[in-house]
């Protein structure tokens, strides 16, 4: 980074501040606007995000809306006080209010929906009754399916199982994080241990897919990547990418399901 644009960030960053302290002392709706301008990028990030992930759904600039709105609700709720990253708090309820406005517009068909249901349950029955990480061709007979179907059916449905993940991510930090809880809460400690709870049943569930499956989440969430760009990466398709990504996100939400 050159010196410039170090000089740049770091005035960036003391006009960012110096708003928020003259927020928090007025609470002005222009004060307020501004700061919301300020951060409407990480509104657009999260929700290309998403875009990348739901090639079906084309309401872009209704997701943004979303956002937007949840952005404001979360610059006038915010305490800067408590020390908290304010990215941290705005992005959980950003996500929220898309993955809801999503949900409302119903674009998954009735049939997808049953299909995906019936592999989660399918799933969390196998490993309930064995112990272990069920095998595709185990869920596709469990199923009465071949496992060319079970294969096209993670594929296929991989809009909604990531949209049902993102769901349960999303209602775990809501009720772990501090910063969501009611202000009359007096349990910020026990939520704080929570929240770290969190973090690691995460880390260890992914510690437990396969390489590949790793690999492509790293990419996903981590990286930011889309389907295809992985797919180049790994020099695979982008319907094995799909189905690698659905595969170890049921594997992900089965072991915080229960969290």
């Amino acid at each position: 980074m050159s010196q410039i644009n170090a000089i740049e960030l770091k005035s960036e960053g003391k006009y960012l501040q110096d708003l928020w302290q003259q927020y928090t002392l007025h609470k002005s709706i222009e004060l307020r606007n501004e700061i919301v301008l300020q951060y409407t990028d990480l509104v657009k990030k999260i929700v290309l995000r998403f875009k990348g992930s739901y090639s079906n759904f084309g309401q872009l600039d209704d997701m943004v809306n979303q956002g937007i709105i949840a952005l404001i609700d979360a610059v006038e709720k915010f305490e800067p006080e408590k020390g908290n990253k304010f990215e941290t708090y705005a992005s959980i309820k950003i996500r929220g209010a898309v993955i809801d406005f999503m949900r409302k517009q119903d674009w998954v068909p009735r049939s997808q929906r049953n299909l995906v249901k019936e592999l989660d349950e399918t799933y969390h029955e196998l490993y309930s009754e064995y112990g272990y990480e069920p095998s595709k061709q185990q869920i596709a007979d469990r199923m009465g399916k071949t496992l060319l179907n079970l294969e096209k059916i993670l594929q296929q449905r991989h809009n909604s199982i990531i949209l049902s993940f993102e769901e349960t991510i999303n209602e775990k930090m809501m009720t772990a994080i501090p910063l969501i809880a009611d202000d009359n809460d007096k349990n910020l400690p026990e939520q704080e241990i929570l929240y770290e709870e969190l973090k690691e049943k995460l880390i260890e569930a992914i510690d437990q897919l396969k390489e590949k499956e790793r690999l492509v989440v790293s990419l996903y969430y981590y990286e930011n990547l889309k389907l295809k760009e992985i797919a180049e990466i790994l020099r695979i398709t982008e319907s094995r990418v799909s189905q690698i990504h659905s595969a170890a996100i049921m594997k992900m939400k089965n072991k915080l399901v229960h969290y």
